[in-house]
């Protein structure tokens, strides 16, 4: 049975702002169903842990999972994941959330839109985010299109006590107290994994799954990511009206 209880959580409250695009308004009748599983893991295991077991920093960890399915995914060759600095995390956990590490207090973790925004306008150790869009979280085939078209979706999850335990991250019928959302607190991962059951994260350095109820439940936020490591190799996926999204993108003030 697994253990997580020493893991550390640090997403945040969920701020929201009135000017996010929405991937709906992209969504073309021309874009073709995503299909029944698509996973961009490549059989990789190993992820690292991104100071998660020490520090509330899974705003950032989620970061650096995002560009590696990314590298893994666009590289001439075949490849292993590509190792990100600790000291690469911690310095962006320092500058995006505040963290200070002489004062141990100043571990609270993170906020996404944030961090979204922060890397949006300044970059990740030379990782460019284009854009990022928001789909519904109960529209899971707007979940799997993000998943599919763009490597993954990088979500919120308010996660209930009885996940400390779980092999699989599901829906502990009659739980009680323990399976509260939010009794454990909230969590960032990044998702580049789905099939007919559900989907399977990243976290703590490892492919973490969870079932369709369990997203339903528990899974409060998410946010397509346009990352340049991937446009540039992927290009704009048929039937998603990128330029126009880009153009929008421009004209927010």
């Amino acid at each position: 049975m697994a253990d997580y209880s020493r893991m550390k959580l640090g997403r945040k409250a969920i701020k929201t702002d009135t000017r996010t695009l929405l991937m709906a308004n992209y969504i073309t009748p021309t874009l073709p169903p995503a299909p029944p599983s698509k996973d961009w893991m490549q059989g990789q295991t190993s992820w690292g842990m991104m100071l998660n077991d020490s520090l509330g920093d899974c705003t950032i960890a989620g970061v650096g999972h995002a560009v590696q399915v990314w590298a893994l995914n666009t590289a001439a060759q075949p490849t292993t994941v590509e190792p990100i600095p600790d000291q690469t995390i911690l310095s962006y956990y320092e500058k995006w959330d505040g963290y200070n590490p002489a004062d141990p207090s100043t571990d609270q973790g993170g906020i996404e839109l944030d961090v979204l925004k922060d890397w949006k306008k300044a970059g990740f150790s030379n990782h460019k985010l284009i854009a990022f869009v928001d789909p519904s979280v109960g529209n899971i085939t707007e979940i799997r299109q993000s998943i599919n078209l763009y490597g993954g979706v990088y979500i919120g999850l308010s996660l209930p006590l009885t996940a400390q335990s779980q092999d699989v991250w599901d829906v502990v019928p009659n739980g009680g107290a323990n399976a509260r959302p939010g009794s454990w607190g909230g969590h960032c991962v990044f998702v580049p994994s789905y099939d007919a059951n559900g989907f399977t994260c990243i976290t703590w350095g490892a492919p973490k799954k969870m079932t369709l109820a369990f997203w339903q439940q528990y899974v409060d936020e998410a946010h397509t990511l346009l990352g340049a490591d991937w446009l540039s190799t992927k290009g704009s996926p048929v039937g998603f009206d990128q330029q126009q999204l880009l153009a929008d993108l421009k004209a927010i003030v």
